[in-house]
This record gives structure tokens, C-alpha cells and sequence, in this order.
């Protein structure tokens, strides 16, 4: 049995690879030794996360007392080294002499005779020296190393912002995010899914924001849930839903969901709906496609029709719809904290996004009636891919105009994570005028 060092070192180095994302290959993991303790579980995941998620930070402390050149580190080597700064800095349930101890025995494993040594001298030289987080004179390389977020991201933010309120973006990423849920008042009371959940031990705090939300906590894995199973609920952000709540759908309306997968918001609209109408969610792969339709019918919304299209590509056979939700594919800045390897994809990739946003979201357009609702939707908080393609549609698309929000001022709205502890979300609504 391999010990939950181990097991992270694995997950890590395979998620340095490539190969997988963090909470497929954790999820992975866990299912593969499934004889683990719970408490070898949290401390696999709390470690494994917390290494992805402070990356930029650990790797400036290694870097600074590293006594050859960094580059020539093997990525096995840097992997047990970022491992054991971790747990020194932020784990408290660790002892300093267990963090370095451990991490040597993992140094031993390697096919490098001075590497254990090498571990060992540099992981008590930064105890020694008061685990300080190195700093230097330009405060963007300090931002970025102080709450381990890319340069690129960083600047973007403060441009985009504010110094001040950057920062608070920032802070927020590196919180732990709530689990979140869509109770599914269409086939059940709220009384029958609160008391379903307390006979599960389940803490529950329903949300002043919006109808059927609420934060769950006092749970492992939310499959294993007999309200789950049910049918009862599906975990879902606040910001999603108010999202689905400002597309304003009707009993009876036909809804376009155009980028679906894995469908959490095709579900809210089909509840919020009342499960009557027509629900219409596609992906562009079919397996996803499968998904919708699987979480479809575990909730037993029948108004809700998972299919395969291509949102870019203006598809005829499709009806025109009283709603429309152009979710669209984005940078994810907005949900760092539940997925921290996001924010390490190169920075290219996100400069070509705003182009492939604007041509799903006036693709999408096609599909609206004369006086139907369309909302635009990223998970990020970069401008660029938001305001910026929110105004060239409408400088474009001269037959839309904007659309009052019914929960926020204005057409659109920024959520960041520090306002309602939620994921950064932003949402535009337009109105087809002809």
C-alpha cells in the first residue's frame, strides 16, 4: 500500500504532465485506492490542491535557497520539494520535522543518490531562516508570488480594476470555495429536500439571493447522498443561478442552451420553469451531450432535450426560442479556486478567446424571436472576454439593445468571488428589438 505522500507525489507529477485535470486525476486516484483511511483522503486532497494552488509561491522558495540552478531540477525532485514547503508553511497539523522528514524518505525513492540530502539541507536552511516568502522592488513579481497567480493574470486584473480591488480578487481565489446547491423544487417541496438531508446530517443554509439555493456542508462525496439520488439536487454555484434566474424563462417558453455540458444551468432553467416548456441543451461531443441528458433524468426534468451541435455554426434545423443562453467557453478566471491548474495555461490561450466568444454569442442571436431574452455568460473576469464582446455585439447587432438585470443595476453585471463568496461570473442580457 503506498502511503498518501506517495500518492500525491503521483497525482502531481502526472498533473505536471498533462495528462489529466486535477480533480479528474484525483478523483481518479481516490477510486484506485479506495482501502484509504478518510483521513489519508483529506490529507491527499488538502496537499495535492494546496501544492497546484501555491505553485508560483513554492516554487520562489525553492528557487531562493536552491543551491544549483533551478532548471535542473527533475520534475519528481521540485514536485517533493514544493511538497514539503507546503505542509511547512500550511499545514498546521503537520510538525516541521515530519514535513522534512517525510520528504527526504520520498527523495530516497528517486534514482539520485544526493537527492534526499539535497531535499533535507534546503528544507531546514528555510526553516531556519523563518520561512519567509522571498520579496523583491517590482510589486507585480511580489503580487504574483504572494498569492501564486500568474504576472499576465495579475496585471489583467489591476488594469481591468483597481490595485485594491485586485487584490481582493486574488485573495479570494486562494479561499476555499462553499459546495453549493439547486434543490430541485419542480418534483419535491422544500420541505421534503431539507428533511431528506437532515436525516443525512447534512448542514444546509439557504440563500437571500435566490429561490432553491443553498450551501451545503457536513458531506463527503455529494453522489453518495440518498437526496442526490433522488433526484433532489445538483451542486451548482450561486453566480449560475442567478445567471439562469436572469434569462427570466416562462412556463411554456422554448429555451436554447448552446454550450451545455454538463448542463447544471439547462437543469435550474427547467426548475425554475416549472419543468414546463421546452428545454433545448447541446454540446459540441456527443459523450458530453450523454452527460446532460443523464443528469436530466436523474432530477426527472422531461422538458429537457440533450443534443449534439456546434454552437459556432448556425444550425437551421433548430427552432427559434423565447430564451436564449450563450454560456460560452472562457479563460475560467473566475472559479481559480475550485480549479487552480486554470490559471497556468498559457496566456496565449486566452487571447483567443474573445474572437470565438463573439462568434458563438451572434451565432446564438439567430435562434431568438422578435422580443425574446438572450444572456451572455463567462466564468471569468477578464474584460476582454466580457464587456468588450458584450459591446461589439451590440455595436453589430443592431437588432438587439440592452436589457435591464432583475437582480443587479444595469444590462450587465461583474461577479467577483469576494461579493457573495461566490465563483467570478459575468452576465449580459440583451432584448431582440425586430
Amino acid at each position: 500500500m503506498r502511503s498518501p505522500r506517495q500518492i500525491c507525489l503521483e497525482l502531481l507529477s502526472a498533473t505536471e504532465r498533462g495528462s489529466e485535470y486535477s480533480n479528474i486525476a484525483l478523483d481518479g486516484a481516490l477510486k484506485k485506492y479506495r482501502d484509504l483511511r478518510d483521513i489519508d483522503r483529506r490529507f491527499i486532497s488538502a496537499l495535492y490542491y494546496g501544492v497546484l494552488e501555491r505553485k508560483i509561491t513554492l516554487d520562489a522558495v525553492i528557487d531562493r535557497y536552491c543551491q544549483r540552478p533551478a532548471d535542473r531540477l527533475s520534475s519528481e525532485l521540485r514536485q517533493i520539494l514544493r511538497m514539503g514547503v507546503y505542509q511547512i508553511l500550511y499545514m498546521d497539523s503537520v510538525p516541521e520535522s515530519a514535513a522534512v522528514n517525510e520528504s527526504v524518505a520520498l527523495a530516497k525513492e528517486l534514482k539520485n543518490k544526493g537527492a534526499s540530502g539535497f531535499v533535507n539541507a534546503l528544507l531546514r536552511e528555510f526553516i531556519r531562516d523563518g520561512e519567509r516568502i522571498p520579496q523583491s522592488s517590482v510589486k507585480l513579481k511580489d503580487l504574483s508570488v504572494k498569492f501564486s497567480c500568474p504576472d499576465w493574470i495579475v496585471g489583467s486584473f489591476i488594469s481591468d480594476y483597481s490595485e485594491e480591488r485586485a487584490v481582493k480578487i486574488l485573495e479570494s481565489s486562494l479561499n476555499r470555495a462553499p459546495m453549493t446547491a439547486r434543490l430541485n423544487t419542480a418534483k419535491f417541496s422544500l420541505d421534503e429536500i431539507l428533511s431528506e438531508l437532515e436525516t443525512e446530517n447534512i448542514s444546509v443554509k439557504l440563500s437571500s439571493f435566490t429561490d432553491s439555493c443553498a450551501e451545503i456542508s457536513g458531506c463527503g462525496s455529494v453522489e453518495g447522498l440518498g437526496a442526490y439520488k433522488k433526484g433532489m439536487l445538483h451542486i451548482q454555484d450561486l453566480s449560475c443561478q442567478l445567471c439562469c434566474r436572469e434569462l427570466e424563462a416562462r412556463e411554456g417558453d422554448t429555451v436554447l442552451d448552446l454550450c451545455s455540458a454538463p448542463g447544471g444551468k439547462a437543469f435550474t432553467i427547467a426548475e425554475m420553469m416549472a419543468d414546463k416548456g421546452k428545454v433545448l441543451a447541446f454540446d459540441l461531443h456527443p459523450n458530453r451531450a450523454r452527460l446532460i441528458a443523464s443528469g436530466a433524468k436523474r432530477l426527472g426534468l422531461e422538458s429537457v432535450t440533450a443534443g449534439v451541435n456546434n454552437a459556432k455554426i448556425f444550425n437551421e434545423k433548430l427552432p427559434l426560442a423565447d430564451r436564449v443562453l450563450c454560456d460560452v467557453p472562457c479563460s475560467g478566471l473566475g472559479v481559480i479556486r475550485r480549479k487552480p491548474d486554470i490559471k497556468y495555461k498559457p496566456e496565449g490561450d486566452a487571447q483567443k478567446l474573445p474572437e470565438i466568444q463573439f462568434e458563438i454569442l451572434k451565432t446564438s442571436a439567430g435562434y431568438l424571436k422578435e422580443g425574446g431574452i438572450l444572456v451572455y455568460s463567462t466564468c471569468t473576469l477578464r474584460k476582454k472576454e466580457n464587456e468588450e464582446v458584450a459591446e461589439r455585439f451590440l455595436s453589430e447587432c443592431r437588432d438587439f439593445e440592452p436589457a435591464g438585470l432583475s437582480v443587479f443595476e444595469g444590462p450587465s453585471v461583474t461577479i467577483t468571488p469576494d461579493m457573495f463568496m461566490s465563483d467570478g461570473f459575468f452576465i449580459a442580457k440583451f432584448r431582440r428589438k425586430r
